[in-house]
């Protein structure tokens, strides 16, 4: 996999290049959000590891902008910060996954493997529900025939509730499956997101909804024309 690391500090930007590259990774190294903005037009990357505190373009801005090209780059945010609201303006931001300072190597490269895992091997390629169809292998979203931009979190979790459409997901699943069960991550970041996709959905004049199942999860349904 090719993996981007953003860090300012020359330092630790050279353990993590080294540290990954032993890992097997294809590490691209850089020093500022511009530069990975640069990098990222030139070369198409799996995975990044991100620094929130970086002069000039903090890696929550970088992670807006890299959705805003609708990028589907899996990113984790590295940062000494780690109040809760912290962590959720990083996944509001666009990032997939939040690790804080210091950590262990062992529980980075963890959370990569883990983000890595998030795109099945294997399924069927393009699931349609209605008139909502989702293409797993373009890592797109559809309303008849009309792209919708979605980060690569509202993309599983929608494409998980479209391949059980009309039945209950349980939540403890989505957490399981869309953010690898991780144990920093708020429960009711589910809820948030959950919100996101009903938000997109409506604009598009989708004809599916996503219902709540009070104490359980959630279920995509298909509205009667």
């Amino acid at each position: 996999m090719r993996l981007l690391v953003v860090e300012d500090d020359d330092e630790m930007r050279a353990l993590l290049e080294r540290g990954l590259a032993a890992e097997g990774y294809r590490v691209t190294a850089v020093e500022n959000g511009v530069e990975a903005l640069i990098a990222i037009g030139e070369q198409a990357y799996d995975l990044a590891v991100v620094d929130v505190m970086m002069p000039g373009m903090s890696g929550f801005e970088l992670s807006r902008r890299i959705r805003e090209r609708e990028d589907p780059l899996r990113i984790l945010l590295v940062t000494a910060r780690d109040a809760v609201d912290d962590r959720v303006y990083g996944l509001d931001a666009g990032a997939d996954d939040y690790l804080t300072k210091p950590f262990a190597f062992a529980e980075l490269t963890a959370r990569l493997r883990a983000l890595g895992r998030r795109e099945p091997a294997s399924g069927a390629r393009i699931v349609e529900v209605a008139d909502v169809a989702i293409d797993s292998e373009a890592r797109r979203v559809a309303v008849r025939g009309q792209r919708v931009a979605m980060s690569p979190t509202e993309f599983a979790l929608l494409r998980l509730l479209a391949r059980s459409a009309g039945a209950v997901v349980e939540r403890a699943k989505i957490l399981e499956e869309v953010w690898d069960g991780s144990q920093h991550v708020d429960p009711n970041v589910v809820e948030q997101y959950i919100s996101y996709l009903r938000k997109k959905l409506s604009a598009h004049d989708a004809s599916v909804v996503i219902a709540t199942v009070r104490g359980r999860g959630y279920r995509l349904d298909v509205v009667d024309s």
